[in-house]
């Protein structure tokens, strides 16, 4: 999703970086460039999708075995045939589940009702099977806090609605009700309470216990990004003892959350990676003195998402920003962000893998250039501290929406 700030101010650095990459491409293009800027196939390390099932974006709900299999045997194919290597799959979208779960009833969106399941089928055991006999990394995505997305349904009103077994349902209490624009409101679980930070932990653990998952990925959905205000003002109250900021205890409190999911995988007894996807700015310079030349909105303050801290601390495996802008987006240019993250992970063990936006080719005119995800890839083929790209979503790389999408998919796939 893109949050960008209205008011967009031009940085003469981040111009110079843009106009040096434009340059060094079209020398490319006319002499034939080197084999970086060329951007053979294969050059990634990680080459992967996401398919989203919340509101199933990305895969249709199923009654049956058989055509679920039918299905994902197309995706993992599609996949294969088009040199991807990494698969990440929403299994928890929204306090469900698309495996067998003590902790998390089946999703709506898997068979139409919460907790209802295909019968006689675990899907995640088929999906990472299935998976791996393609070439395929498995990668469990998971929305650790969002109950609803949204609804013009109340709290009380709309965890009525969930399974009996949901911990929302069982935990109201534990639950909060943010409201919206639209005068619909949004739930998530609250990150201020130890009980839910336990939950997630416990989320987790049950999966790579049970299933031979690859990673563990999150995604950039924390605190909210339309803003908390004092909705948690007596969790803060309760649970903080160190007498912290607001906004401080905040971050705290998904640093900790975080960092206990890290020791968790650490302790599994098995390698699993641990990744998540933020959001594409942690700060603005202008904000913070290590922050990144963008005046776009920011993780940092907005989700109380500190992802500079993951990797400096080590807590993660991978990272991966949405870096869903072109590279002449005045607020958020993509060369400049590029490299403000391709900074954060020098000289650490974490991976950097950029979040393409294929979603976004023929929404408006800069997206009608049907080079800029692949131009976008030559550029990440810059820096060695970039091991990879994913690309959001799977039906916008196989299902193209328009003429653009579908121009730049192709020309994609040429340097992928």
């Amino acid at each position: 999703m893109d949050y960008i700030s209205s008011v967009p101010e031009q940085y003469l650095y981040s111009a110079i970086i843009v106009l040096l990459l434009l340059l060094l491409l079209a020398v490319a293009t006319v002499a034939g460039g080197t084999e970086i800027l060329r951007g053979k196939a294969g050059r990634q390390k990680v080459r992967g999708v996401w398919v989203a099932t919340v509101g199933n974006i990305d895969f249709h709900k199923h009654k049956k075995r058989n055509s679920f299999r039918q299905e994902f045997l197309e995706v993992v194919s599609n996949l294969a045939e088009n040199n991807f290597n990494t698969l990440i799959f929403q299994v928890r979208p929204s306090n469900d589940a698309f495996y067998k779960s003590a902790l998390n009833p089946w999703s709506r969106y898997l068979s139409g009702r919460e907790g209802e399941d295909i019968p006689g089928f675990d899907p995640l055991k088929f999906m990472i099977k299935a998976a791996h006999k393609y070439g395929l990394e498995f990668h469990a995505w998971l929305n650790p806090y969002r109950v609803s997305g949204s609804t013009p349904l109340r709290k009380a009103d709309y965890l009525q609605t969930l399974a009996p077994g949901n911990f929302a349902r069982r935990h109201p209490e534990l639950v909060l009700e943010i409201p919206l624009a639209d005068d619909s409101y949004q739930l998530i679980l609250n990150p201020g309470e130890p009980e839910v930070i336990k939950f997630i932990v416990a989320t987790v653990r049950e999966i790579v216990v049970s299933y031979e998952v690859d990673a563990i990925h999150f995604d950039d959905y924390f605190y909210p990004y339309s803003g908390i205000g004092s909705i948690d003002a007596e969790t803060c109250a309760k649970n903080n003892p160190e007498n912290l900021s607001s906004d401080d205890w905040r971050r705290e409190n998904v640093n900790r959350m975080v960092s206990e999911v890290h020791e968790c995988l650490k302790s599994s007894g098995r390698k699993v990676k641990f990744g998540i996807s933020p959001f594409g700015i942690w700060a603005n310079r202008k904000n913070n003195p290590a922050g990144s030349l963008s005046t776009g909105a920011q993780s940092f303050y907005d989700q109380f998402a500190d992802s500079r801290r993951w990797i400096k601390e080590g807590w993660v495996d991978y990272i991966t920003p949405q870096l869903y802008w072109e590279f002449s987006h005045e607020a958020a240019p993509y060369a400049a962000l590029l490299d403000w993250w391709a900074e954060q992970v020098k000289n650490t063990q974490v991976d950097l893998y950029t979040g393409q936006a294929v979603y976004r080719l023929g929404s408006s005119r800069a997206w009608k250039n049907r080079r800029e995800l692949a131009d976008q890839l030559r550029c990440n083929a810059k820096y060695k501290t970039v091991k990879g790209s994913i690309l959001f979503s799977y039906s916008c790389v196989f299902f193209p929406k328009n003429e653009y999408m579908k121009q730049g998919v192709e020309d994609l796939f040429k340097v992928w």
